[in-house]
Formats: C-alpha cells, structure tokens, sequence
C-alpha cells in the first residue's frame, strides 16, 4: 500500500497519473479472482474515469489538493446524488434516489478526489464483525485461504484499501466501525469527535454516536482526508517528542481476554514506546467498567435504530438479517424513561472520565482483544457471533460513548496477524490527536 504522500510525489513527478491509479483499482474491484464482488456493492467505472481526467487536468496546471487524482471508495451509507442509498440492506433496494450528494461526498468531489465506488457493510452498520449475508463478506487479507472476517460495519472499506482498490476509504464509526476494521486488517483507522465530520446525507445508525471517519496506509493519510470532509485548514500533523508524553493504560476490562498474539503484541509496544521515554502509567480506570453495562441492553443504538428502521421493520422484517434485527428489537424493552436515564448516566461519566483522564496526553489500550477469526464459524454459530461481537465492539465502543476522538494504529510484525493499538484523545482534541498518533506510529510501526 502507498501512502497518500507517496501518491502525490508520483502525481507531481509525473510517474504515474490519476487515470492510471484510478483504472488500476477499477482492475482490482473487477477482477473475479479477488475480493472486489464482496467489497464493493457498486462501482463507479465511468464516472471515476471521468473524474480521473478532470484530475489529471487540474494537476497539470498545479491547481490540487491532498486528494486530488486520488481514487477514494465510500461506504454504502452515504449519499450519492441519482443513487439509491442501500446501507448493505436489501430492504431499501427500491428507496428513492438521493436528490444530493452527501456534505462528506461532496467534499471529496470538490478536493479532487475520484470516487471508485460504493463499499460493502454490515446491514445498517450494526456489527463489529462485517458480515453480510445479503452480499457476502470480504475476506481479511491476512491468511486469505482461512477466510477470516475484515471487521465491521465498514468491512469492504477495509478490504478496498488493502487490495489495491482504492488508496484510502471512508467509513462511519459508531462503536468501532472504522477503527475495528483497520485493526483487523493492518490499517489506520482515525474516528474523529462524532461533530468534526458532518452526518447529513449519511444513513444514520445512531444520532448519539455517528461520526465518520477514514481508513488509510498512515497517520498522514487519516490526518490528510479528515481536513477534507471535517472542512479543516490544511495542516499536517505536526511531530510530538514521544519522550515525556503521558501515556494511560487502563487496569480494567480493556486488558480482559486478550489472546495471545493481542498481548505478545500490546507488552511489545509497551516496552518500545517506554523504551522511546514515553512516561506510562497503569491506571485503575475503573469507571470504564460501567460502559459494557450501559450498552448491555442496547445503548443508545437499539432505540435510535429502531426509530430510523422501525418503517422498515413492520414492512419487511424477513428481508433483515435476523442478527441485525435480533439486536435493533433490544429497544422493545427499553422505555423513555430508561433512555432518558442512559443519557444522564453517560453524561456522568463523561465528566468523571475526564477528570481521570485529563494530566494524561492518551489513553492507549489494544484496538480489539483478539486477531480476525474465521468467517465460517461465526455463520454457522448464533450464540458464537453475538459473544466475538460484543468483544470485537468492548474497547473501541468506549471513544464513542466518552465522545472522544480515537484513532487505531498498526503495530504486528509484519507478515504475522493484524493487531491495533488504540490511542484516544480528548473530546475535540482531534489534531492534538493526530499529532501524538504521527509520532507514535514512527516508534510502534510494525514490529521487526
């Protein structure tokens, strides 16, 4: 994988141009011996070389952003203008067409950037695994011939990047969506405050926790589409000394069940960040406790989806996939009063977490507490799904309800099973995010 810095060398050296990447990642979607048909629900040939062309204009006459000539895939939740907005559901397949591209889409489109195509998800986005049983499930790149799971709900976004179908994606976030992927697959995955990014023209899946964000080869690659759709000054991220940086590591569920390879992974990055002079500290966070409880009988997820579905669901319910619906119907026993109660409750330990939080410059844990199992089982097994996904979903669903920023970083040898660490910032502490993630990423990389 290139990162976006490398691209725009080779684009203003003139080594390569944006027809030329753009028609390659279109090779990579249509190719029927790869994964494209499992990761993408549409793909934009014509219009992605059109835009490719208008690109290589623009970089001819030196009027371009980070992402222009770019090929970039969305996932199948945002609004394409004259496209049906399916959000990997079959059930919406006759919906009206978007009348306007989304704020986020057309962001893109103004910066340059050529879109490929619409990734595939998990049904309305309600999982951490990233299986569809609508449009099949693209396999994780790591062991292909075992068939593990990408992660989810923004699985073909993943999977796009990593087999060379498009240079970055753009996935939404609402308990991992984003960060669960990329870790599993070897990526970088950045979930800004859920309000940096707008949702408008993004098929929601909670009002509470949305936010969107992008998965890519780099920190500078996050940090370059983020100033794009949260419509930021153009910055890089700009170098923090690791040594003396405050560092949390959280004593609590965050470290439970870890299996082997996550802990072999996370003592090693522990031990090279110390050894960079990173100032780390074990803290009893114990608060982090009551969030898995919270979310026990739906969260803020199961009402809210149920809301937005709730039309869907009286018209179709056999259309859904029965492990989407099972966990949208968890709102059936939650009353006003209990919703009410949730949102007292989470803004009660937002402040208490910042409080704990707030003499430390991160909070770092393991992205998720185990490597990308097989696809099979997971299909085959109810009660198997529903506990691999409420672990895949434990720690990153922590930055959603604490309303930070967060971002998942690479940090397994290479040629070994994807691993992530998560680093989570302060609520709109984003760029100071960016900054502290640029720098650690420099250390961690992937271990030798």
């Amino acid at each position: 994988m290139k990162t976006i810095p490398a691209l725009n060398a080779a684009l203003n050296a003139n080594e390569t141009s944006s027809a030329e990447l753009t028609a390659d990642c279109l090779a990579h979607i249509n190719d029927p011996a790869g994964e494209g048909a499992r990761t993408f629900l549409a793909a934009f040939d014509d219009s992605a070389m059109r835009e490719a062309e208008i690109a290589d204009r623009r970089l001819e006459v030196g009027s371009q952003t980070a992402l222009t000539g770019l090929p970039i895939s969305i996932k199948d939740l945002f609004d394409v203008a004259g496209q049906v907005t399916r959000a990997g559901s079959k059930v919406r397949n006759d919906a009206p067409a978007a009348t306007v591209d989304a704020p986020v889409v057309a962001r893109l489109r103004a910066a340059g950037a050529t879109l490929v195509g619409r990734t595939n998800m998990t049904e309305f986005a309600y999982s951490g695994l990233g299986l569809n049983p609508h449009y099949g499930t693209p396999a994780n790149p790591f062991d292909r011939a075992t068939r593990r799971i990408p992660g989810g709900s923004s699985a073909g976004a993943a999977i796009s990047v990593t087999d060379g179908m498009a240079a970055a994606a753009i996935g939404s976030d609402t308990g991992g969506s984003v960060r669960i992927p990329a870790a599993f697959c070897g990526l970088t995955g950045f979930k800004p405050t859920a309000r940096r990014v707008p949702t408008a023209g993004v098929f929601p899946l909670s009002y509470t926790l949305d936010s969107i964000g992008p998965l890519a080869a780099s920190v500078a690659c996050c940090a370059a589409i983020d100033r794009i759709i949260a419509d930021q000054p153009s910055q890089t991220p700009r170098p923090v000394n690791v040594a003396g940086l405050r560092l949390a590591i959280p004593e609590t569920i965050v470290l439970d069940d870890l299996d082997d390879t996550v802990a072999g992974v996370f003592d090693e990055t522990i031990r090279k960040l110390s050894e960079a002079g990173a100032r780390l500290t074990h803290l009893q966070f114990d608060l982090l406790n009551d969030i898995p409880a919270a979310n026990a009988s739906g969260g803020f997820v199961a009402p809210e989806c149920y809301n937005i579905t709730r039309d869907l669901l009286q018209q179709a319910p056999e259309a859904f996939d029965p492990r989407v619906i099972s966990r949208i119907l968890k709102a059936d026993t939650m009353t006003a009063a209990d919703y009410v109660q949730l949102c007292q409750k989470r803004q009660d330990i937002i402040n208490r977490a910042d409080l704990i939080s707030r003499e430390f410059d991160a909070v770092i844990m393991p992205t998720v507490p185990m490597i990308a199992p097989a696809i099979a089982p997971l299909e085959a097994d109810d009660r198997l799904y529903a506990k691999t996904n409420m672990l895949a979903l434990r720690n990153c669903s922590i930055g959603n309800f604490l309303d930070r920023c967060a971002i998942t970083l690479p940090c397994h040898r290479r040629g070994e099973a994807p691993v992530g660490l998560m680093v989570m910032g302060e609520t709109m502490g984003d760029q100071r995010l960016l900054d502290i993630a640029a720098s650690l990423e420099k250390v961690i990389g992937h271990i030798e």
